[in-house]
């Protein structure tokens, strides 16, 4: 009987290491397959961002699938520095962009502003690469005259759907402001300069650009800044680059360019590149 037991028991056993292994094995093989996903996955990135925002990005007017500008140019030094091909894709207006980021078909935004309900789909790579300053556009016989947020209180605004001016005054906004969003910057200074609102809100160096372009005059920017805020390089938490190895290369690489600073010769070299194209 005793001898009957022992056999059993053996039995068992080798079922047991058996079992064991093969499930050891069946692990290996997803770890290494996922890792080999992983790994061809991450052969090339899609960057987007904002079309209308020159010098930064702006679409490239001999391949409209294509976004240049300054940022563009940053991607590809990102792209050299971390060995992964980046390519700078129109996804839509500003609004649409965020969509695409979100649904992970874009993996990265080139240039975006912090906010906190941002971060539940994307993360932020630090430091900033670039501080951009929004200001008051209103036509030049206005009688506002902006100084401070609550010169606001009671007049009519207007600005790009989904745009932020940085948290705190976005909130202030909210509880304080009648502001009024259209699909594109271009919409909103026709119609600033149709008299259509009291003011348009607006990042300074794209508005300029856009008005030389547009060749609209009887409009002009208050001296005082609304907010100065920080332009972030953010990558899409449906990115399936989006691994802890890829962000630290990004981060890296975004930490020696800043370092660098070569910001300011790729928007010097851009705004001459969109008044030739302007002309």
């Amino acid at each position: 009987m005793q001898l009957i037991q022992t056999r059993a028991y053996l039995q068992l056993a080798r079922l047991y290491c058996f079992a064991v292994t093969a499930l050891g094995l069946s692990l290996g093989l997803v770890s290494t397959s996922a890792a080999a996903a992983d790994d061809s996955a991450c052969k090339h990135l899609i960057a987007t961002g904002n079309p209308e925002y020159p010098p930064y990005l702006w679409r490239d007017p001999d391949n409209e699938n294509r976004l240049i500008g300054a940022n563009a140019d940053l991607m590809q030094m990102l792209a050299r520095e971390i060995g992964v091909s980046i390519e700078v894709k129109y996804a839509g207006p500003w609004a649409r962009v965020q969509e695409e980021v979100k649904l992970g078909r874009a993996d990265l935004i080139a240039g975006a502003f912090f906010t906190q309900p941002r971060l539940e789909y994307m993360d932020y790579f630090y430091p900033a690469f670039r501080q951009t300053r929004t200001v008051i556009w209103t036509q030049n016989n206005s009688p506002l005259n902006f100084k401070k947020w609550n010169d606001l209180v009671g007049k009519q605004g207007m600005t790009v759907i989904n745009n932020s001016f940085g948290e705190e005054f976005d909130r202030y906004a909210k509880d304080s402001l009648k502001i009024s969003t259209v699909p594109s910057l271009e919409q909103a200074l026709k119609m600033l300069s149709m008299s259509r609102t009291d003011y348009l809100i607006y990042e300074e160096d794209p508005g300029l650009a856009y008005v030389a372009k547009m060749n609209i005059a009887g409009v002009k920017t208050a001296a005082t800044a609304v907010t100065n805020e920080d332009l972030y390089l953010t990558f899409s938490h449906k990115s399936a680059c989006n691994t802890g190895e890829m962000r630290g290369r990004i981060a890296k690489a975004i930490y020696k360019l800043g370092k660098q600073n070569v910001m300011s010769k790729l928007i010097e070299t851009n705004i001459q590149l969109w008044r030739k194209q302007s002309r």
